[in-house]
């Protein structure tokens, strides 16, 4: 056979694929290609890996189910604290025993099996009315958000979205569950609308004077900054980070796992190690206005202006035990009715 192979390849004839296995990494990816691409161009560049993506923007959790041991997905990146979780749960993923990631993830932002792994930080701010409201106190907090002054000035998108259950989650895993729930109710209480939108809608609302203060995520400044009909929106508010006199401000994440029947094992480790490292985590704060996961690496210049905060120091992987309990609580008050 040894023979056979050797002259097929002397002669420039086809090979059997099984005999050469072609140096590939499969990605299924909820990350958009604008943001990942580049940083996949950059791997092939370095390594002679080529990169094969699948971008969906819901289902990948079923189709690894359903693809089971037949799957070609190696490497699989997501957002949010839940869907990381959610991945473990349903055993879809395998532990990666790798000193780099460990090195570059700080412990908080990964899991205690190393079954998944964070790869940008996000935190949940809330932005202020120049006009109405200006800079809030430096001792705001979430719980602050449940104050009658606030009583029909709050806009923010539905409860049960991701970002916001994780959001919950922290509140129930620092307080216990009477404490969330009454604070729920008090943030209920001082909607200005009913849950709706994304969070760049919520922006928008305070700019057209529905609300004084909405709850969103921090990247979406960014590109609200830099999309010339929604800058106005932007210019309208000011972000602000809750928490610094109390837990700190939430942080949710961005983040990959190792698909449990990887067939490209060890080129799925060498990604993942890539995209934990400065030059990836350099693309993804410049393209995407995120937080880099790896300490040291340098945040973007836009980014950089919105000033440092204090992290809630909780790991993301205490706060997701508390997903089933924010949920629960969120039905209870009725919050997005």
């Amino acid at each position: 056979m040894k023979k056979l192979l050797a002259s097929a390849i002397l002669f420039g004839l086809a090979v059997p694929q099984v005999a050469i296995a072609a140096e590939e990494v499969n990605v299924y990816s909820y990350r958009q290609p604008f943001l990942v691409e580049p940083m996949f161009k950059e791997f092939t560049q370095e390594t002679g890996i080529k990169v094969n993506v699948k971008f969906a923007k819901t289902g990948l959790t079923e189709k690894l189910q359903q693809e089971g041991e037949y799957s070609p997905a190696d490497v699989v990146l997501t957002t949010d604290i839940s869907r990381l979780v959610e991945l473990s749960d349903k055993h879809l993923v395998q532990s990666v025993d790798s000193k780099a990631i460990e090195a570059n993830v700080p412990a908080q932002y990964r899991d205690s099996e190393d079954e998944w792994f964070a790869l940008t930080l996000r935190t949940r701010n809330v932005y202020a009315s120049r006009d109405r409201v200006g800079h809030l106190p430096a001792d705001f907090d979430y719980a602050d958000l449940a104050n009658p002054e606030w009583k029909g000035k709050i806009c923010t998108r539905s409860g049960k979205h991701p970002y916001n259950v994780s959001l919950v989650s922290s509140m129930v895993a620092h307080y216990g569950e009477a404490e969330a729930k009454e604070w729920l109710e008090g943030v209920k209480a001082n909607l200005a609308r009913k849950p709706q939108g994304n969070d760049r809608a919520q922006v928008k609302a305070v700019k057209e004077g529905l609300c004084d203060l909405a709850i969103g995520n921090s990247y979406y400044l960014g590109k609200m900054i830099n999309d010339e009909k929604q800058k106005p929106w932007a210019e309208s508010v000011y972000i602000e980070f809750p928490g610094q006199k109390a837990n700190g401000t939430h942080v949710n994440v961005s983040g990959m796992a190792m698909a449990k029947y990887a067939p490209n094992k060890e080129n799925a480790q060498k990604l993942m190690e890539f995209l934990t490292d400065d030059k990836a985590q350099q693309m993804y704060a410049e393209v995407n206005y995120e937080y880099p996961v790896k300490a040291g690496v340098k945040r973007s210049e836009l980014v950089a202006s919105w000033g440092d905060f204090n992290a809630d120091e909780l790991s993301l992987e205490k706060v997701a035990e508390y997903h089933s309990a924010a949920i629960k609580l969120l039905d209870e008050v009725k919050f997005d009715l």
